[in-house]
């Protein structure tokens, strides 16, 4: 890791947001030498069987960085997102900031776009988000310089985001006894989660990581804290010098037993826009589409 600007001595000020709903873990992330800010992986929230978008979720994080006086620069998707929907450009337009997320989102787009038809119309390109990231960009949250790392195999798109001695993983990793996220959405990979994972256990053992979200397995509490040195050596996954063999077969097994997630349908079709629904109707009506037997 010696080649991304890594500065341990720099310890933002991390408030998390937990959504029960879709057990999503959002973030806002403050340099500690100014106000500003950034928020990780917001949430929008829908009522799929009424066909309803609320707002709670992203107005108790609104609410948040007006209270504190901070400046919003970045809202940061660490990936296309299958089980929640993002409320990034419902926050950008009260706060600003920019929305930024991986560059293979340009391949989630076109894998989708296909999947929901979407037709000519949208565009494949990435221009909905303001900023997308290549593996090791840099970019300002005030005066703290973050870094992005490359880490697909959950999806194409996946990118860790390090802000001084934290790390936001997205779905790449869970807490030790959750394990690692599922490989089989188009354009998934086991072997390059696995890849990815090791690229994330290579950053120093006391760096902070934080998780997307916690299902509490065995009933415990949630959890979305936890460290580098602890998931090389407990995660139930790769802890422990699991090789890649080992962990491909049994993430594939493993995923071949899982259901899709409940929101993917709304999730992925408004997501990939950048958290905007679909074009609205010659009556000013919005849809999302329901593909059969293509997910």
């Amino acid at each position: 890791m010696t080649n991304y600007p890594i500065n341990m001595s720099v310890t933002p000020d991390v408030e998390a947001f937990f959504d029960p709903g879709t057990n999503t873990i959002s973030y806002v992330v403050k340099d500690p030498d100014s106000n500003a800010c950034a928020v990780v992986d917001s949430v929008m929230d829908i009522d799929y069987a009424a066909g309803r978008i609320t707002f709670d979720n992203a107005d108790a994080i609104i609410a948040s960085i007006e209270k504190k006086g901070l400046s919003l620069e970045w809202l940061i998707e660490t990936h296309v997102h299958a089980d929640h929907l993002s409320g990034a450009p419902y926050i950008q337009d009260k706060l600003g900031g920019k929305i930024g997320i991986g560059s293979n989102i340009t391949v989630v787009q076109d894998v989708f776009g296909k999947i929901f038809n979407e037709g000519t119309e949208f565009q494949r390109d990435g221009s909905q988000f303001d900023r997308l990231f290549e593996d090791g960009d840099t970019y300002q949250i005030g005066g703290m310089t973050a870094f992005v790392l490359h880490t697909p195999g959950h999806t194409p798109a996946c990118m860790t985001h390090v802000m001084g001695d934290v790390a936001f993983v997205g779905d790449t990793l869970f807490m030790p006894d959750g394990g690692s996220a599922r490989a089989d959405f188009p354009g998934g990979d086991a072997g390059d989660l696995y890849d990815s994972i090791q690229r994330i256990l290579a950053l120093p053992d006391e760096m902070r990581l934080f998780m997307c979200h916690d299902y509490g397995p065995n009933g415990r509490d949630i959890q979305w804290e936890t460290s580098v040195a602890e998931e090389r050596t407990n995660n139930i996954h790769v802890g422990g010098g699991t090789s890649r063999e080992d962990f491909v077969a049994m993430r594939e097994a493993r995923d071949a037993t899982l259901d899709m997630p409940q929101l993917i349908i709304p999730s992925l079709q408004v997501n990939m826009r950048a958290g905007q629904m679909p074009p609205a109707d010659k009556d000013g009506k919005t849809f999302l589409k329901v593909p059969v037997n293509e997910l």
